[in-house]
């Protein structure tokens, strides 16, 4: 712009003088560049607070060049193991605990499994010094009960009754009755187990047992042949019952 005035002044002039040269063009646009005025860069100088350099980078070289004592970098490197495993030792004991409730839950569901078998009654096979094993009795033991008695075997005779109704407690109706159970023992174990009639006739044999064995007393023959007649009132072990008709009452006993 500049140079379009001063190109506008100076044409009169020029009209009547001789044209211009590329030469002069050339200088006056120089000219023009030099001015500061119309530079297209500036330089400006401005003032900055400097400071005296730290001492930090001659304490770092001290602290790099310090050696720690091999006890005391031992220790630190434990610390840091610690802390990178961290989590993997708290993921360990986490799968610990639950190994540890898996088993307890396991332990306590095959407990519960395994408790009616284990509760499971095992019959003896003595009471005492009577043998209430099903094949060491004749099977029908009422009968050959009063056989003996008619005979005059009347201790043996009791004793078969005894015999039978210890085992038809045990392995008919599952008595819990052990080999060093006494004749009350027994009835106090049957009674959860046997109904009125039945627990009345076991009571009634039991009694007359312990008044001839213990007590020495004479018992009539018709306690006797009631109670050989009545022993069907207890029936026969399933497993070894050949008729099903013999589980209930019989006909003669119930008379």
């Amino acid at each position: 712009m500049a140079l379009a005035l001063l190109l506008a002044v100076a044409a009169p002039s020029l009209a009547d003088t001789q044209p211009v040269s590329r030469s002069e063009i050339d200088r006056a646009t120089e000219a023009v560049k030099k001015d500061p005025n119309l530079a297209t860069r500036e330089n400006v100088r401005t003032l900055r607070w400097t400071s005296e350099p730290k001492e930090e980078p001659k304490k770092n070289r001290e602290r790099e060049s310090f050696e720690w004592p091999e006890w005391m970098r031992w220790i630190g490197q434990l610390f840091s193991w610690i802390g990178d495993t961290s989590r993997m030792l708290m993921w360990v004991i986490i799968g610990v605990l639950v190994a540890l409730l898996a088993w307890v839950v396991i332990r306590t569901f095959a407990g519960q499994r395994l408790a009616p078998s284990a509760r499971r009654f095992i019959p003896p096979t003595h009471v005492q010094d009577l043998d209430i094993r099903p094949e060491s009795l004749p099977t029908d033991i009422g009968a050959a009960a009063r056989a003996l008695w008619d005979r005059g075997e009347r201790r043996a005779a009791l004793a078969l009754l005894y015999r039978g109704l210890l085992s038809r407690l045990v392995h008919t109706y599952e008595v819990p009755i052990r080999d060093s159970s006494t004749e009350g023992d027994c009835l106090t174990l049957a009674a959860r187990k046997l109904d009125t009639t039945r627990l009345d006739y076991a009571t009634r044999l039991v009694r007359t047992w312990q008044r001839a064995i213990y007590g020495g007393l004479s018992v009539d023959d018709p306690v006797v042949h009631e109670l050989c007649a009545q022993f069907e009132l207890l029936p026969e072990p399933r497993a070894t019952t050949e008729d099903p008709g013999r589980a209930g009452f019989a006909s003669g006993a119930a008379a």
